[in-house]
């Protein structure tokens, strides 16, 4: 690499434009306000699903040089593509339409009080059209976007930080620290490293000559400065949240929340000029994942072209029907899907870290099988009784946390690998 330095801040910035989707915005706002005088306890939570376990999926993509396929052919190869399957499902089915909702709350109905359903038809068409066309203008997009809404992002946070606002509100969570680790699944962002991680990873122009540890090097540097880069964002959002928590209305919506606090920092203009920006970066990011998605299923009928613009299609038609609903509502619905892929991608990208003697395919397969046991409970508290699920989670350590999956796996970990070198 002629310039190392310049090679991992360009690296550095690219995985921060990835991870940094304008739905995510909405999430640490909302989450401070809740938090309030716990929003610290809220932000290490949060750091964790958030930053922390995408930034690892990024560190195991350059480790395997492969794509998301390779992350559980270990498990089986049939896992694997279902994995694969469920993952892009749930992409297209949730954090799609999340770009067009929240693009109709902030940028839309504020300014033009139209339908939802109009918005989403609309949004959709237009995705379609650069979906089938792969038009160079969301790259030109892209490339001013995120800095532009950083600098905005970061004049909010100062200005907040340095106002006279202080945090006079009690929290609102009963485990604040469980509550910004699970509100850290509704970002995506581990599943969003498992799907785009390896492409951007594998498209990287490396130099020729580049040795397998410069570019172990380069990328983990630029990894841990999009993480930095994330964690500075996401933690001065929840702070912001929290110290002008007094200010909002009990029942403000997530895109309500983050339209006061740049309203109060900004004024009318800043947030006018914040809701345009947010609205085009939720529409790259729209468009990111239908066309990711509709590749997959273009590679899995031989690189068929109708394959690829049906998939396109299907998506953009489920993006109108989802797209529709408010913000809460597609929260609320994609609650189960996470409860369910989460534990599963989570325990993949921590197996893939690791070096291949301390995972191996029967470690592989012991855990997965295991984490999705115990993640049963956590799915299934949303389709019956709740009651009907407390002598389990009485059972199992953390159930009550939605998180009853975390012990077993490790334990699971923990005896496999000392049976596996009892066996060698």
């Amino acid at each position: 690499m002629k310039n190392p330095k310049k090679e991992i801040l360009i690296t550095g910035f690219a995985l921060f434009s990835m991870f940094f989707g304008a739905g995510n915005l909405i999430l640490p706002p909302f989450l401070g306000k809740n938090a309030a005088d716990a929003w610290h306890w809220v932000t290490l939570g949060f750091f964790i699903t958030a930053v922390f376990i995408p930034i690892l999926g990024i560190l195991a993509h350059a480790r395997l040089q492969g794509t998301m396929y390779d992350f559980g052919k270990k498990v089986s190869p049939t896992f694997s593509l279902i994995y694969c399957l469920i993952v892009y499902a749930i992409s297209v089915a949730l954090p799609a339409p999340r770009t067009a909702s929240v693009t109709h709350e902030m940028a839309i109905q504020p300014y033009f009080g139209t339908d939802s359903l109009l918005t989403s038809s609309i949004y959709f068409a237009l995705v379609l059209v650069f979906v089938m066309n792969r038009s160079k203008i969301l790259t030109l997009i892209g490339r001013f976007l995120t800095p532009l809404i950083i600098v905005i992002l970061l004049s909010i946070i100062f200005i907040g930080i340095f106002s006279s606002n202080t945090i006079s509100t009690p929290t609102i969570f009963d485990t604040p620290f469980v509550s910004g680790l699970l509100e850290g699944y509704q970002t995506f962002d581990a599943i969003g490293a498992v799907v785009i991680g390896g492409v951007l990873v594998i498209s990287m122009n490396f130099n020729k000559n580049t040795s397998f540890q410069e570019k172990k090097e380069l990328i983990t540097k630029s990894g841990l400065i999009a993480g930095l880069g994330l964690l500075i964002i996401y933690a001065g959002l929840i702070f912001n949240g929290a110290i002008f928590s007094s200010t909002f209305a009990e029942k403000a919506t997530r895109t309500e929340v983050l339209t006061g606090l740049s309203t109060q920092t900004l004024g009318n203009i800043g947030t006018t000029f914040l809701s345009v920006l947010v609205a085009l970066a939720c529409f790259t990011t729209a468009v990111g994942i239908i066309t990711g998605t509709s590749d997959y299923f273009k590679g899995l009928f031989n690189n068929s072209k109708k394959a690829y613009t049906i998939t396109a299609v299907i998506g953009c038609i489920l993006g109108v029907v989802m797209g529709q609903l408010d913000v809460h509502d597609i929260i609320v619905i994609a609650l189960p899907a996470l409860m369910f892929i989460y534990p599963i991608t989570i325990v993949l990208i921590l197996l893939n870290i690791l070096p291949e003697k301390l995972a191996t395919p029967t470690i592989f397969k012991a855990v997965v099988i295991v984490t999705f046991i115990f993640s049963i409970p956590d799915f299934l508290q949303f389709f019956v009784n709740k009651e009907s699920l407390v002598g389990i989670q009485n059972i199992i350590p953390f159930s009550k946390d939605q998180l009853g999956w975390v012990l077993p796996a490790l334990l699971t970990f923990g005896i496999t690998s000392l049976l596996s070198k009892k066996e060698a």
